[in-house]
């Protein structure tokens, strides 16, 4: 359905539930990839028939929280490639579980900088190269609880409500120069650890990774060119 042939799409959190299901999605419409992760052995397997193909490139990255770290893995991609056509932001995490007058300060950082500051300098690392070639697609992962706070969940709803602010800003201020911006609101996502933690749950109802990554192809392809600054729920039945 989608045509990706020729265009680098540079995903983060590759080997994650959804990292790999959005990874396994474009590479079955052609696309070139680059895909980011902390650990290069658990890219190669995950993705043993890319590890060595002249095709792709599989990004060490030690901290992508941090400026340097980020720099160097996107300089590597733009030394295999020369360009950097789609931008997924896929990496992020949950923890939750107290209020917050109990949270522990360790967790408020952590989903900071997990999920909104690893964001900010991956963007600011890739917005250049974008701005260089006057186009580009950035896709970001939020999520159904950055749009209203609840009990026992304040600095993940936090953190994942500055993906949607980020993407907000990132889409006002790059929209005239042929780059769009947005983000998705998963629901709960089908994934092994969320069965695990709820196994009374219906999992009919919730999202699967193979319909976000659909989604995100929407948004990352032609078909979206008149979408920016758009936060797009992807609930399920959830």
């Amino acid at each position: 359905m989608f045509d990706f042939a020729n265009q680098v799409v540079l995903i983060t959190g590759a080997s994650g539930n959804l990292g790999g299901a959005i990874a396994r999605s474009f590479e079955q419409a052609q696309a070139h990839l680059a895909l980011v992760d902390r650990s290069e052995d658990r890219l190669r397997q995950e993705f043993p028939e890319l590890a060595d193909s002249p095709d792709h490139y599989l990004a060490t990255c030690a901290d992508m929280t941090q400026e340097t770290d980020v720099r160097a893995a996107i300089g590597g991609v733009i030394e295999r490639f020369g360009r950097i056509d789609v931008l997924i932001n896929a990496i992020g995490g949950y923890r939750a579980g107290q209020p917050v007058h109990e949270t522990p300060l360790e967790t408020w950082d952590f989903m900071l900088n997990l999920n909104a500051r690893s964001l900010f300098v991956i963007s600011q690392a890739v917005a250049p190269h974008m701005l260089a070639q006057k186009h580009g697609k950035i896709v970001n992962v939020s999520a159904r609880a950055a749009l209203s706070g609840g009990a026992k969940m304040a600095a993940y709803s936090i953190s994942k409500s500055a993906v949607v602010r980020l993407t907000e800003s990132m889409a006002a201020e790059l929209k005239d120069d042929g780059i769009n911006v947005n983000c998705i609101l998963p629901g709960t996502i089908d994934t092994p650890q969320n069965r695990e933690a709820t196994p009374d749950a219906d999992f009919d109802r919730w999202v699967k990774p193979e319909a976000m990554a659909d989604v995100i192809l929407f948004l990352a392809s032609d078909l979206a060119r008149a979408i920016t600054g758009a936060a797009v729920p992807v609930y399920g039945r959830s």
